[in-house]
């Protein structure tokens, strides 16, 4: 008796196996941001603010996104990237609140975990860094890029630390 298997049968399996064997594509503290998984009309309006991202110009990414939150104050992603650029631009007052909204908007914003981490570090509060890798791992639980990335940036931390 011959047995069928059936592709959504399979669709687990490899979702699984993908997760295992991606890169985790390291970016560390001065970085660009992850892509957004979803697209449209929504997104759009995100798209000039990121390549001011890409382009490192922290000013115009920050007036852009701003004009962006203007219409969507309660859209988590656009806080995460306003905290990202206000983070490389070396404002981390501004960095954490936009962070905490993120959070605040979507507890389970796994880039506004792994940036509001990558950002205690810069401000060497280290337990929060860690807090926040503990949010990511209840998250993440085959593990994740921004779990990997903080974990790596954690452990690079402590070794620049004196003993």
């Amino acid at each position: 008796m011959k047995r069928s298997i059936s592709a959504s049968s399979l669709l687990p399996s490899l979702a699984l196996a993908v997760l295992l064997v991606a890169p985790s594509g390291t970016r560390g503290a001065d970085s660009s941001p992850p892509s957004f998984s979803s697209s449209g009309p929504a997104d759009d309006a995100l798209g000039p603010a990121r390549r001011a991202i890409d382009a490192r110009d922290w000013a115009l990414a920050i007036q852009l996104l701003e004009e962006v939150k203007r219409s969507r104050p309660d859209d988590a992603d656009v806080h995460n990237l306003l905290g990202f650029a206000e983070r490389q631009r070396g404002n981390l007052d501004a960095a954490f609140a936009h962070y905490e909204r993120a959070l605040q908007l979507n507890p389970k914003h796994r880039g506004a975990h792994e940036y509001a981490g990558e950002a205690w570090l810069l401000a060497g509060n280290l337990a929060k860094a860690e807090e926040e890798l503990k949010a990511l791992d209840r998250l993440c639980p085959f593990s994740c890029g921004e779990y990997r990335d903080l974990k790596k940036d954690i452990a690079e931390y402590k070794k620049r630390q004196p003993r």
